[in-house]
């Protein structure tokens, strides 16, 4: 397992729980990313409850969510079960995208204007969007902070699909581009990443609300 943190283990074993958020209320299909008043669907609602159930005997002595109305809501259960405030760490948010706000439903999507093929002249970067090292890079710093909150305990932190498979391919020393319908991810899942001291020593997934089987926009 490839490790990006610090090549001698020491020190505490402390575990970071990535969570993505769960089901979004969003009929219209709409590539929503970082806009505002997005929020949990009835089925979202109860995935996040389903999280929290799981996590009822664990360690959480810190809860720190995305800034976006769908993490913060996803987070609530969890922290109100462990009887912690939510911190909020903008460096949890989702990745910036410029399809941000457009439709994509079949047949009548954005993808189908000739003037926005300009933006995907490049997925290695990727040429819409947020750079992928980038996303590492401050999913990392978010990870490091929380694990400095609680050494020897549990965190969770509550992020965003693309957010979270981008860092857990980082940390694993694996391409950062990649194919968005292969990302191990689901909804409600959890990425738990183990540390001793400051170095990864593991790296689990679960996905205690079940699987979605489908990927949906907005991530």
């Amino acid at each position: 397992m490839g490790d990006r943190t610090s090549p001698a283990p020491g020190g505490p074993v402390t575990v970071v729980h990535l969570l993505r958020h769960g089901e979004v209320h969003n009929p219209e299909k709409i590539l929503y990313g970082r806009l505002d008043g997005y929020r949990l669907s009835d089925h979202g609602q109860a995935q996040a409850k389903t999280v929290a159930a799981h996590l009822g005997d664990a360690d959480v002595a810190a809860v720190v969510a995305s800034p976006l109305l769908r993490a913060q809501q996803t987070a609530a259960p969890i922290a109100d079960a462990h009887g912690v405030d939510i911190g909020t760490d903008d460096g949890l948010i989702e990745s910036g995208n410029l399809f941000e706000g457009e439709r994509f439903g079949v047949g009548d999507g954005a993808l189908k204007h000739p003037h926005v093929w300009r933006l995907l002249r490049d997925p290695l970067t990727p040429s819409w969007g947020e750079p992928y090292l980038r996303i590492a890079h401050r999913m990392l710093g978010a990870v490091h902070a929380a694990r400095l909150l609680a050494p020897g305990r549990e965190v969770v932190c509550v992020s965003h699909q693309l957010p979270i498979w981008t860092l857990r391919r980082y940390l694993l020393g694996q391409r950062l581009w990649h194919d968005p319908r292969r990302r191990q991810c689901a909804l409600a899942s959890l990425t738990s990443v183990e540390f001793t001291g400051a170095a990864m020593t593991g790296l689990r997934y679960a996905e205690p609300a079940g699987s979605s089987g489908a990927m949906v926009t907005g991530a």
